[in-house]
């Protein structure tokens, strides 16, 4: 009997990708060449966030979809943190709020006004601190509309309720670094990817972790939920250093049903699955292709579609969500590449090929939409609910009715001798008070202004002046510090009182 090739039938075998024309792409951006493994890349219905080169501090530019093109040199930026930015994120129900981590350990929230930014926005609309050292991952919930999770370097997860601006709980269940999270369809479990090999599905209003893999073989890199399967896939390393992608059942974690090896190149692999189409597409960071595969329940799990190939190479990839996609020509799924070698951003559109022009009902199921199933503190009191899904039918461009309200804070103030340390402004530093002195005896001006009289002073009453200016500073920066630790403290307390009594070991009685 000869072997002959098991061809499974598939509405999707044929699926292209296309890349945009030149005009439609977006070029002249410094995309920043941080090596931290994030897209750096952002987009929703209205805008495209991309984390740019900077110095003296992190910035993003935050563009128009239908302002493509040349970009000018000087477009203004998003520039408040004082690090690099490591990852942005918008928020899936309000298309003009943007979250955005930074090396300099917190986590501020943006609203772009509509039609994008005319100058430079250096205020965020909230600056949450409660990270001890720099954060590198954040992601929306995507059921409920105010929840906000932070991974860090110091190896906590914190969940942040974005209507009081404070974070509610603490996940402190990880050794090492955190690499990767990601949810299920309705929120209720988190799936991690750390650095000390080990793969956590967690429940995350409890910290409970419910089920952990020692991963040997497969070193975890990137986890990502197949939506409502009860599946799990990884990607990874193998022992021999080949690229790997492992299937693994949510319930049991104790061996993955399946290990596939991709090939020998070193670039991490970004896993994207639509539960939709139940499409995976695996794109290797450094790598010009995107390879797509089709996730079924039965064997073979995962069924080889095709690859699409380009020459440059890609440091990370944004993807469009389903209700900004172009239903008429059949688009299944969009990614934005960023090249950095060309400062281009290439929409490369995923195309389903039919002769028809009609609604496809079959590639366009009910999908989840931008309105809320849950509100925080629906969510934080215990209740699971799916995404609200809509109908792409006609076109789906309905605006949210959500409007972002920042909770108002009250203000704090230490006073100490008269001072408030937490209000007051470091004066000019000596040496700019003798340029501004020069200067206005230079001009030779009669009247000199009241502040220039008050700078010169003798100069040992300026550095004692400037003296206890330092010992301000350092003051506050004690204080924010001890901040951040009470925070920290509280929610382990919280964790400890949410947790349930440990049974006493039995005494031994002695003879």
């Amino acid at each position: 009997m000869s072997w002959r090739p098991q061809y499974r039938s598939s509405k999707f075998r044929n699926v292209y990708g296309k890349v945009a024309n030149r005009e439609h792409c977006f070029d002249g951006i410094p995309i920043t060449k941080n090596v931290h493994d994030n897209h750096f890349c952002a987009v929703n219905a209205k805008f495209l966030a991309i984390v740019t080169e900077s110095a003296g501090g992190g910035a993003f530019l935050i563009i128009p979809l239908e302002q493509t093109g040349r970009i000018d040199p000087h477009y203004p930026k998003v520039c408040g943190h004082q690090g690099n930015v490591l990852d942005i994120k918008w928020n899936p129900f309000i298309d003009n709020i943007i979250a955005s981590c930074s090396e300099d350990s917190s986590v501020r929230i943006w609203e772009i006004p509509d039609g994008g930014l005319k100058r430079h926005m250096t205020e965020a609309v909230l600056v949450l601190y409660g990270h001890s050292r720099r954060v590198g991952l954040i992601e929306w919930h995507p059921t409920s509309s105010g929840i906000l999770f932070s991974a860090g370097y110091d190896y906590k997860i914190l969940i942040w309720n974005m209507d009081i601006a404070e974070p509610v709980k603490m996940i402190d269940c990880h050794s090492d670094v955190i690499l990767c999270m990601s949810f299920n369809t309705d929120g209720s479990l988190l799936a991690t990817s750390c650095k000390d090999k080990r793969l956590r599905v967690i429940e995350p209003r409890s910290g409970r972790v419910l089920q952990e893999a020692n991963c040997k073989n497969h070193k975890v890199n990137r986890v990502v939920f197949l939506g409502n399967i009860k599946r799990l896939l990884t990607t990874g390393v193998s022992r021999w250093n080949t690229r790997q992608i492992a299937l693994w059942d949510q319930e049991d974690l104790s061996m993955p049903i399946i290990e596939e090896e991709i090939d020998g190149l070193s670039g991490l692999l970004f896993p994207f699955y639509d539960a939709d189409t139940h499409m995976l597409y695996l794109a290797g960071k450094g790598d010009g292709n995107i390879r797509y595969y089709e996730v079924s329940t039965k064997t073979p799990y995962l069924q080889y579609l095709m690859e699409f190939r380009s020459p440059a190479p890609q440091k990370g990839l944004g993807v469009m969500p389903k209700h900004g996609l172009d239903v008429a020509s059949c688009e299944v799924f969009r990614f934005y590449k960023l090249v950095t070698l060309k400062g281009l951003i290439e929409p490369i559109s995923m195309i389903v090929p039919r002769r028809s022009e009609t609604y496809q009902e079959d590639i366009y199921p009910m999908t989840p939409g931008m309105e809320p199933a849950l509100t925080a503190e629906e969510w934080l009191s215990g209740i699971n609910r799916d995404p609200v899904l809509i109908s792409l039918k006609e076109g789906y461009r309905r605006p949210s009715r959500l409007v972002f309200k920042a909770p108002v804070k009250e203000k704090k103030s230490v006073v100490v001798n008269g001072i408030d340390l937490l209000e007051n402004v470091p004066p000019r530093t000596e040496n700019e008070v003798c340029v501004h002195v020069s200067l206005w005896s230079h001009m030779e001006c009669t009247c000199v202004p009241a502040y220039v009289t008050a700078l010169c002073l003798p100069r040992q009453l300026l550095r004692m002046f400037f003296r206890q200016q330092d010992e301000l500073r350092r003051l506050k920066e004690e204080l924010a510090q001890k901040d951040v630790r009470i925070r920290q403290l509280e929610l382990e307390l919280n964790n400890l009182r949410n947790s349930p009594p440990a049974c006493d070991p039995p005494q031994r009685h002695e003879l």
